[in-house]
């Protein structure tokens, strides 16, 4: 919708796309990511502190735009498994890869060894392919996706014990 589709001269602000854009700020450690549409431009930044991260949404020509709040992190399923605790969980939506392509080997498989970084799957969101990695050395116990399947924001993937 453009400015002049809107009655009070505002433009739509597609929430979900600025939050999927935030999660790949946090994921990446990039402070701003700029997506262009036509002539609709969406640009997401936080500040290189400590403190939560703001998102800012700016439609051109437009030089500045109000603040959107950052997505909390939702709450822990009250009902998880002693295995499910160590799960590695996606950190945003989109769809889960077991291998860097279709002819691949998978990155990883049950009861083989990981070290801290070791790419364990990837998720491809807005196709940009983001890769989950092992937050400490362990063992694979179990693999919770399958191949190209959907992905939920925090959901279990992998778990590392």
């Amino acid at each position: 919708m453009s400015e002049k589709d809107n009655k009070n001269g505002g433009m739509h602000v597609d929430i979900e796309l600025v939050r999927q854009l935030a999660q790949v700020l946090d994921e990446t450690q990039l402070t701003e990511i700029e997506v262009e549409d036509g002539d609709r431009k969406v640009r997401v930044a936080r500040q290189a502190t400590a403190a939560p991260a703001p998102v800012a949404y700016a439609p051109p020509p437009v030089a500045t735009a109000a603040p959107i709040a950052a997505p909390a992190a939702g709450p822990a399923d009250a009902g998880a498994t002693a295995a499910t605790a160590n799960a590695v969980k996606s950190p945003m939506v989109g769809t889960a890869y077991l291998a860097a392509n279709p002819e691949a080997k998978n990155f990883v498989s049950i009861g083989q060894s990981v070290a801290a970084g070791d790419t364990l799957l990837i998720v491809e969101a807005m196709k940009v392919m983001n890769p989950i990695t092992a937050p400490s050395a362990g063992t694979v116990k179990a693999i919770l996706v399958e191949n190209g399947q959907p992905v939920e924001f925090d959901q279990p993937l992998v778990v590392v014990e």
